[in-house]
């Protein structure tokens, strides 16, 4: 029985609430505490997706941002360099980038399939870790079990790699005050 009038409490219920003090208590709870969810559209700021839902407005889950606010036209986006890792067709392409969003855009592919955070030296060092199988004068790579595992290790428990980068963006733009 609800502790606030006649009704049976909801099933699984914590408390003894029925249904419609339940939803009351939710309602108010999430006007201090907010409602994760989907952004209404991608984060200006950082490009996440997630966000939180106040009675107020939205914020970006991931870097804070208000979403109906515009970014500062003197704020520069952090310098965040990624190896990226593209599948077209059966083969695989690593390279660098500190702006990926062009550069992939840029090349032909299929799928974006990981991010690591690093630059040339890093990018240079996985093109001789998967050396045996570079498609010669080129940045392509067949695909073989060794570097399957690679971006798989990479991709544990990423769901989408821009979330990734969304994150490291974010998160060098909290680093730095702005």
């Amino acid at each position: 029985m609800c502790a606030f009038c006649s009704l049976p409490a909801a099933t699984g219920s914590p408390v003894d609430l029925c249904e419609h003090h339940v939803l009351l208590v939710a309602e108010w709870a999430s006007r201090d505490y907010g409602t994760t969810d989907l952004l209404p559209s991608p984060c200006l700021a950082c490009g996440s997706r997630l966000g939180v839902r106040y009675p107020s407005g939205w914020l970006c889950a991931v870097c804070e941002w208000r979403v109906g606010d515009y970014p500062d036209r003197d704020a520069v986006t952090p310098w965040v360099d990624v190896v990226y890792y593209l599948r077209f067709d059966d083969r695989v392409k690593i390279g660098t980038s500190a702006s990926p969003r062009s550069r992939i855009a840029a090349l032909p592919h299929h799928e974006v399939l990981a991010f690591e955070r690093g630059d040339r030296t890093l990018e240079r060092r996985r093109h001789a870790q998967f050396a045996g199988h570079r498609i010669p004068r080129t940045e392509w790579f067949e695909q073989h079990d060794a570097l399957s595992a690679h971006i798989a290790e990479l991709s544990e428990g990423v769901s989408d790699p821009w979330d990734r980068y969304a994150y490291w963006v974010s998160r060098e733009i909290a680093l730095s005050g702005r």
